[in-house]
């Protein structure tokens, strides 16, 4: 566990971190041309190797271990600086709100993965589960977008109990076929039913809270227009506020200590007292609940859900966003989604070859480093409940 430091300098360190990464994603955003665009993103390797080699990242580590409730909140000012920035850009805006969407979800997965270890290779599978739900519900019902949220996140996690005896009888590669088996099966249900579109799809209803809807652009004044994404990223971010802060407060807690001790080995665990099937119910539930929340609120921003949007290569995209950022690493879940969301995107005159370069660097990855870009530090545990004598 990292000592408290004596003095507040410390924070210096991992505010410049976040302070130098919000210029570069503003200047990488803002770019187009695409010799730019690779100049950039070969100066981000370059920085990241030099400050290994020069020692810098154990300072920024240090100081995110110690102060990481005021960096968090840096972070957050970070994000609404980039969008700031790009107010009036839809595409900007729409991908920002894509990083955040989806970097819930693979808090979601972190907790599967990383502390339970509790495989599940049908993210995306849970994931469209909530959009779905949320184009079926806005489109026949009235109940407040809101709640649809919630019930987003609920359906996923009920039809999750239907993955849970499997899972809970299976171990290692055998759990991840029972995952895999799901999302084919999923793909394959909404393409034939055609109570939910087919293969077609459905349309989706935006966001409506008190009556404003969230697709309609804001106008402030005759001259000043602000893109209708703004709406979604206001609620996108509350919800990876919301998510971080359950992840992270569950990591600490003496339910993160059993989850990891149930990852590390489950036959010393259940030597121990710990209940195995509860635990493992608890991380799979969850996390889908989480996925599911985030794909509702997807699905209502794009308007449109498909079942070919949903399928088992994009749970592995999911699974890359994991493994890239750092099994167990809540900080590293951001860094991998920005690199799997933004870079290809960046990358559009390469075509398809851009796939190509995504695959290269998640095979260096974990060839050279396994652990993640942003591994897991040391944990730190807060002593909750305390018998009385």
């Amino acid at each position: 566990m990292w000592r408290k430091p004596d003095t507040p300098t410390s924070l210096l360190p991992g505010l410049a971190a976040l302070v130098l990464l919000t210029g570069y994603l503003i200047a990488l955003l803002w770019v187009e041309e695409q010799t730019t665009v690779i100049a950039l993103l070969a100066l981000a390797i370059a920085a990241a190797v030099a400050a290994k080699f020069l020692r810098l990242t154990a300072p920024v580590a240090r100081s995110f271990a110690a102060h990481e409730d005021a960096l968090a909140g840096f972070a957050v000012a970070g994000v609404i600086v980039i969008v700031a920035v790009f107010h009036d850009d839809h595409f900007a805006v729409l991908l920002v709100d894509t990083v955040l969407l989806y970097a819930v979800a693979t808090l979601g997965l972190n907790i599967q993965f990383g502390y339970a270890g509790v495989l599940n290779f049908a993210g995306a599978s849970f994931f469209g589960i909530g959009a779905y739900t949320a184009a079926v519900i806005n489109g026949n019902t009235g109940i407040p977008s809101l709640v649809v949220l919630l019930i987003g996140g609920g359906m996923a996690a009920v039809i999750g109990l239907a993955l849970l005896l499997p899972v809970l009888r299976t171990r290692g590669h055998y759990a991840a076929l029972v995952t895999i088996a799901f999302a084919i099966l999923l793909k394959t249900f909404l393409e034939v039913n055609n109570a939910l579109g087919g293969p077609q799809g459905l349309q989706v209803k935006g966001m409506r809270i008190f009556g404003w809807s969230f697709n309609d652009s804001i106008e402030l004044g005759k001259n000043f227009e602000l893109s209708f994404y703004l709406n979604y990223f206001v609620l996108s971010l509350l919800l990876v506020v919301a998510a971080f802060v359950i992840v992270r407060r569950l990591e600490r807690s003496w339910v993160g200590l059993n989850l990891d001790a149930l990852r590390l080995d489950e036959t010393a665990a259940a030597c121990f007292g710990i209940d195995i099937v509860r635990w493992k119910a608890v991380a799979f539930l969850l996390g889908n609940f989480l996925i599911g929340v985030a794909g509702a609120l997807y699905g209502m921003m794009g308007s449109f859900v498909a079942p070919n949007n949903y399928t088992f290569a994009d749970s592995l995209i999911l699974v890359s966003m994991v493994l890239l950022g750092g099994m167990g690493s809540t900080w590293g879940m951001f860094l991998g989604v920005i690199i799997v969301i933004v870079v290809p995107e960046k990358l559009q005159a390469i075509e398809e070859y851009r796939f190509l370069l995504y695959a290269g660097m998640v095979i260096l990855v974990l060839l050279f480093r396994p652990e993640g870009l942003l591994p897991r530090p040391v944990r730190s545990y807060f002593s909750g409940w305390k018998p009385q004598r």
